[in-house]
């Protein structure tokens, strides 16, 4: 059942958005913002009372012999579209995680299984890092450290753009392989793992560092050789004592790494109390989809079978070649669904 109360105060908040942007009074970006965020849910409000009206006059003209064929047509035609309406109505009115909208922190580290799995952690960032090309988002690295053959055994990547949060907020967890490896020659399939963690961008009010809780260490920055090598103290670690967190950035500008580093240190304090908030609301494991538990076991990729599957929502597709080329949308999108789906459950009670 929709509130209709609720809906009043939609309405309501949008005409005061309105008249404030019209009058050139608060923060214009901020209300730019909320105006755009509210006027489709207001239009989707709109339509779905004008179809529950014209099925009410629907059936008021059943009863009338000279337009009771007209309404016979139109009826099934109207309450067709009802549940539809409703459903997107339902959505609109769901509770908005406040970090949708930010900038995210992506992490990703091999797990199990050695060379392979770092082989395996770098199949994972090609993919995202070709996922946000493909959204047109912009992709900055933060800490990044190679292994002997080609994968990685750290990546830490800042993810900016439209919506970025919102969509990669479901990729944090461990990520399993199932394939023969280059250097086995007996051609037999392993398994190994990484993590991967997406964080979304804290701001200075979000999270407050007392400065009194930090260590920051200068070290030597490493490079790949030759002209790359920084031969200044430049790279940067800092260490949260409370937490036991540490954060490196190894940019050439000493300046530039505090910054960065502190940036990140921000992103994963915030995630901390997202986290336990999480926790402290999910009732059952199925409620902590969008939990970021990098404990859990979120998705396997079988290479001999070219079989994707996610064990939170049991979705299969068979098209592995299509997703590590960063066509990642089908399951974004079923694990978007999967979330809402909880959340209207949640509110049902």
């Amino acid at each position: 059942m929709i509130p209709t109360e609720r809906l009043a105060q939609i309405r309501e908040r949008l005409e005061f958005v309105e008249a404030s942007m019209a009058a050139g009074s608060g923060d214009i970006a901020a209300l730019g913002r909320e105006y755009a965020e509210l006027k489709p849910v207001v239009e989707r409000i709109a339509e779905w009372e004008r179809v529950r009206q014209d099925i009410e006059d629907a059936r008021a003209m059943l009863d009338d012999p000279d337009m009771a064929a007209l309404a016979e047509e139109e009826l099934p035609l109207l309450e067709a579209r009802l549940p539809a309406l409703e459903h997107a109505v339902q959505l609109s009115l769901l509770p908005k995680d406040a970090a949708d909208a930010r900038p995210a922190v992506l992490e990703i580290r091999p797990g199990t299984g050695g060379d392979e799995a770092a082989l395996f952690a770098g199949d994972l960032a090609r993919m995202y890092q070709r996922y946000a090309e493909a959204r047109g988002w912009r992709w900055e690295v933060i800490e990044e450290q190679g292994s002997d053959l080609g994968g990685l055994k750290e990546l830490v990547v800042r993810v900016a753009g439209e919506g970025v949060f919102a969509r990669l907020k479901f990729e944090s967890g461990v990520h399993r392989v199932q394939r023969v490896p280059e250097t086995e020659s007996g051609g037999r399939i392993h398994t190994s793992a990484a993590t991967v963690a997406v964080l979304p961008e804290a701001e200075e009010v979000d999270i407050r560092i007392d400065p009194q809780d930090i260590r920051i260490d200068t070290m030597r920055a490493s490079g790949a050789g030759g002209q790359h090598v920084n031969t200044t103290d430049s790279a940067v670690r800092i260490t949260h004592v409370p937490t036991g967190l540490v954060v490196t950035s190894s940019e050439k500008s000493q300046h530039r790494n505090r910054d960065i580093a502190m940036q990140v240190l921000r992103a994963r304090l915030y995630d901390l109390e997202r986290s336990k908030a999480d926790q402290d609301r999910a009732s059952d494991r199925k409620a902590q989809v969008g939990s970021g538990d990098r404990s859990e076991r979120i998705r396997t990729y079988n290479f001999p079978q070219g079989r994707l599957t996610d064990h939170r929502i049991g979705l299969t597709l068979y098209r592995l070649d299509q997703v590590l080329a960063g066509d990642l949308d089908e399951i974004i999108d079923a694990l978007t669904a999967e979330h809402q789906s909880a959340q209207l459950a949640d509110l049902g009670q």
